[in-house]
């Protein structure tokens, strides 16, 4: 089974902006100068919020896990059919 780990482009947007803001931060914590260490956390901030704006759009990977329909579909018919038998979760994916 295939998982996206990710590769969204919520994820990628999130994770662009964040690496500019740590570089950001981390230049001008060298320079000694806090309104610029600011910023990068600003950036950082933004970053979270920007990836979880995308991904409440639906550019974020699905609650499927990067499985698709069919997938998602069995897995929880494996899940149920072990609760109901009481069986372990990690026998069910055997």
């Amino acid at each position: 089974m295939a998982h996206s780990h990710g590769h969204t482009p919520a994820a990628w947007t999130g994770v662009l902006i964040a690496f500019v803001g740590f570089c950001v931060g981390s230049v001008f914590t060298v320079m000694a100068q806090p309104a610029g260490v600011i910023a990068g956390l600003a950036l950082l901030l933004l970053a979270a919020v920007v990836g979880g704006v995308m991904s409440a759009m639906g550019l974020g990977q699905g609650k499927s896990k990067g499985m698709n329909a069919e997938q998602a579909r069995a897995h929880k018919q494996q899940h149920d059919e072990a609760r109901r038998t009481h069986e372990p979760h990690a026998k069910a994916h055997s």
